[in-house]
């Protein structure tokens, strides 16, 4: 059964000068003259050709002037028959031009529904459906590059060479099954434990690769704390390069917290400014440290900042024995502009927020913590990337372990091949695919 046309606005909400209505589903050429009161031909509504047309109701009254675009399946996005409907960007001419699509049969798009359709007719493999979206997302122009590499395939074809080698390892594995008395010779023939060795090393690789990719589209939160005073804002404004928080020489001036988005290498950087941490009985203030601390549970990195005239306080000490475990600690000694250098002094780095002395270790500190190693040729990962990856690895390792065992071996290998498939969607539960797509805007 075909799937039922689908509808929907495609540009953001708002004002524009130009908005569009997209279609997609089977047999659409006919929905050209309802829309606009001509019949394609060759001169009017072509496939693929840009074509003035008048937008027209069920009465034949005018909504709108603009551009009609046919896609004949299945040289389409989705696969599909797909018309673009390119019109004023008023959000009342859009809606017209959607219930209007919506009076001729189709239906309002579900939330991904145009990327989903494409990989159903095989137009996308999975991480490129899902680069389709991390692309609409970027925060970064490192983080867009490396979405278009999704997008064009880059990490479709980084897994497809690590499947290759090894279905071909599963085939030579699985064509000695029924002779067991042949099974250490074969092994030692066909070089079973260089080849899994070559493999396992290529999967390193990928996982290093797709680790920085996943830190291009999550970044790093970083938390700033320490005692009221000691140049947290400062430190904050001295990152973002512009005045974000209030600094005043009076302590505790900061009672909430503030949030500064910025880029390191392409690497976002969510840095958190937060209340000074002490005892107080001020009703706000005490708020404020409540909050400090629930930021602090949800953060990558806390940097802790002392004042490097006095070093690390039982106060500092009181706040370090409260952080999470699993939170990265980084001791800042601020203000050596009263006296010092920027030089680093055991775990601590000694800086001035003030004169911009010595920002750039604890911004060179920073990207070593995320792990990050400048490429060109990285790719945006997921945290479901990463766990097929591991998966992968540590079946691979039971593989390796499992040796000269062919049947465990086999099957360790088959676990492996099934994990990998799952990155690009050879092998996707559908639930998966639902959540996966339900993250995606109506209109794409």
């Amino acid at each position: 059964m075909q799937n039922p046309p689908i509808a929907a606005i495609a540009t953001a909400p708002g004002r524009g000068g130009v908005g569009i209505v997209r279609l997609s589903g089977p047999d659409l050429k006919s929905w050209i003259q309802p829309i606009t009161g001509k019949a394609p031909s060759d001169h009017f509504a072509p496939p693929r050709v840009a074509t003035l047309a008048h937008f027209q109701d069920a009465d034949g009254h005018a909504i709108d002037e603009g551009l009609l675009i046919y896609f004949a399946g299945p040289n389409s996005f989705t696969g599909e028959d797909v018309i673009e409907l390119q019109g004023h960007g008023g959000p009342v001419v859009m809606q017209l031009l959607l219930a209007r699509c919506l009076d001729l049969g189709a239906r309002l798009a579900e939330p991904g529904e145009f990327t989903r359709r494409a990989f159903i007719n095989g137009k996308l493999d999975l991480t490129q459906a899902e680069a389709v979206v991390d692309l609409i997302n970027a925060s970064t122009a490192t983080a867009a590059r490396s979405a278009v590499r999704s997008l064009q395939g880059d990490f479709s074809r980084t897994i497809d060479a690590l499947i290759d080698p090894l279905i071909e390892l599963r085939a030579l594995t699985e064509a000695t099954l029924d002779f067991p008395e042949e099974e250490v010779d074969f092994l030692k023939s066909i070089q079973a434990e260089t080849r899994l060795h070559n493999i396992r090393d290529a999967l390193q690789q990928v996982q290093a690769t797709a680790r920085q990719g996943k830190l291009l589209q999550d970044g790093l939160t970083v938390v700033l704390i320490g005692q009221p005073n000691v140049g947290k804002s400062s430190l904050l404004n001295a990152l973002a390069g512009e005045d974000l928080a209030i600094v005043t020489p009076v302590a505790g001036t900061t009672r909430d917290v503030v949030r500064a988005h910025l880029q390191i290498e392409g690497v976002p950087l969510h840095v958190i400014d937060t209340a000074g941490l002490h005892e107080t009985n001020d009703e706000v203030e005490r708020l404020g440290i409540e909050r400090t601390w629930n930021e602090i549970q949800k953060a990558d990195v806390a940097v802790l900042l002392t004042d490097a005239q006095h070093g690390l306080t039982a106060a500092e000490e009181a706040i370090m024995v409260r952080l999470p475990e699993g939170i990265t600690r980084v001791t800042v000694q601020n203000k050596i502009d009263l006296g010092g250098t920027a030089t680093e002094v055991g775990a601590a780095l000694q800086l001035s927020a003030k004169t911009g002395l010595g920002i750039d270790a604890l911004r060179h500190r920073l990207l070593e913590i995320a792990g990050w190693q400048p490429g060109e040729s990285l790719f945006i990962a997921r945290e479901r990337h990463l766990r097929a990856l591991s998966d992968a690895a540590d079946h691979l390792e039971t593989a390796a372990a499992a040796l000269p065992a062919l049947e465990i071996f086999a099957e360790e290998l088959r676990l492996a091949h099934k994990a990998l498939q799952s990155i690009t969607g050879e092998y996707t539960p559908d639930d998966l695919l639902g959540a996966i797509f339900s993250k995606f805007c109506i209109g794409k």
